[in-house]
């Protein structure tokens, strides 16, 4: 009997709403299953990825080299919802539910399993709890429960009112990505196992020489924050918000650029603003290529906080993550902090909170902030500004810590936990 999964003896599937699809991204969650399942096909796992996808693109989608296939679900209704993946989120749960264990069992899992294989299904939040139900059901009615390892996943605490604790405790094994996460969820009687999110390999990679340099030159008049995410209170934008009212009046030049979402709270953020008596800027930008981008902030004029209201590419956020004197990614709510680790991984300097960030030493590779106030973080900020050494020492941290955090560095965890759980049942 082998003693570990391999690429020989195990299918991998992953079930989630959300995915690598600029339709299917509304948060971590979509970069988390495309980083995740990118990273076991790239080390020879068969990979399936079954999510809620763009209607305008193949229903099935074959990637690294044929090892994974992306599995569009739910699209005859998602063309009736263009707005996103949580546009007509309702009827695509019941879709969702109604269809994909069925699929998954009998076209997926069933030719695996014949062949004497394990299948290893990791579902993502509270929109798969019961579609994995349904799936354990399915392949007990087909026999082959024993050598399928069923995990769920939490992200999040989003919908756990929705959730039938007793029943998917029963069929799977509970997961999440933080200890942070694993002492909340005690509340809810379960004790998961951690197994943290990563980042792609590339995301190591310097931004681009030249676009950095660029914007350092843009930003040398003031110290220049950043701030990227949806516009929700557990971001803890309002602190942000405040922070640069702080420094202003300890007479620190300051900017802070944000890109929000468009949820209500954005309001509430930059009515704050406007009461502290604080310049708004918004800045659009008809392109989207790095020029640009850098275009649209040269043309900004010297606002204490610039709203950029355009699509920021990838390479553009990572250059603003290096190029910026601090990036905020100060939740006081954080299941794991994946900005704080991209963002690491750039080459800046990262300011966290200190909730799931598990990775996050304060003054060792981040600026960790512990309260609400916002003058704790201001107060941090001058300080890095008067010790420039310190900011070096962080960003060298930094750089350590995300290299421990790249997909290829959390599969092992990832494959021996499988491993165990597939011992455990008597599959492995």
């Amino acid at each position: 009997m082998p003693s570990e999964l391999t690429p020989e003896n195990t299918v991998f599937v992953s079930l989630s709403f959300e995915g690598p699809d600029q339709y299917s991204q509304a948060g971590g969650l979509g970069v988390r299953v495309a980083g995740l399942t990118t990273a076991l096909a790239a080390h020879g796992f068969e990979t399936h990825l079954l999510f809620i996808g763009d209607p305008s693109l193949p229903a099935q989608e074959s990637r690294e080299e044929g090892r994974l296939t992306l599995h569009r679900w739910c699209q005859w209704i998602s063309r009736f919802h263009p707005a996103g993946v949580y546009d007509g989120e309702e009827g695509k749960l019941g879709n969702f539910n109604d269809s994909a264990p069925w699929f998954l069992a009998d076209r997926v899992l069933a030719p695996a399993l014949h062949e004497g294989k394990i299948g290893v299904v990791i579902a993502e939040d509270w929109q798969t709890a019961e579609a994995i139900c349904r799936l354990s059901d399915l392949l007990f009615g087909m026999g082959l429960r024993d050598r399928a390892v069923l995990m769920w996943n939490a992200n999040n605490l989003f919908g756990f009112h929705r959730i039938n604790w007793g029943r998917l405790s029963f069929v799977s094994t509970i997961t999440t990505v933080s200890k942070y996460m694993k002492h909340r969820m005690w509340t809810y009687g379960q004790n998961p196992l951690v197994i943290p999110n990563g980042i792609p390999e590339h995301f190591l990679e310097a931004p681009p020489a030249e676009y950095v340099q660029a914007c350092r030159a843009l930003f040398a008049d003031r110290m220049t924050l950043f701030k990227i995410g949806r516009f929700d209170p557990d971001k803890r934008w309002l602190m942000a918000v405040e922070a640069v009212a702080c420094l202003r009046a300890m007479g620190v030049p300051v900017r802070l650029l944000m890109r929000g979402g468009v949820e209500p709270h954005g309001g509430e953020v930059l009515q704050r603003a406007h009461a502290l008596g604080l310049w708004v800027h918004d800045v659009g930008s008809a392109g989207r290529t790095m020029d640009d981008c850098r275009a649209a902030l040269r043309a900004a004029p010297p606002a204490d906080i610039v709203l950029l209201t355009f699509f920021l590419p990838e390479d553009f956020v990572r250059t603003l993550y290096r190029a910026s004197d601090a990036v905020l990614a100060n939740s006081g709510h954080e299941p794991f902090g994946l900005v704080g680790l991209e963002v690491m991984g750039a080459g800046g300097t990262a300011v966290t909170g200190s909730t799931g960030e598990d990775y996050a030493v304060h003054f060792e590779n981040a600026v960790v902030v512990d309260t609400e106030d916002p003058g704790e973080l201001a107060g941090y900020l001058v300080y890095l500004r008067d010790h420039p050494e310190q900011v070096e020492r962080l960003r060298a941290g930094a750089a350590v810590t995300a290299r421990q955090f790249t997909w290829s560095a959390v599969l092992p965890n990832l494959l021996g936990k499988a491993a165990y759980l597939a011992q455990r049942q008597g599959a492995l």
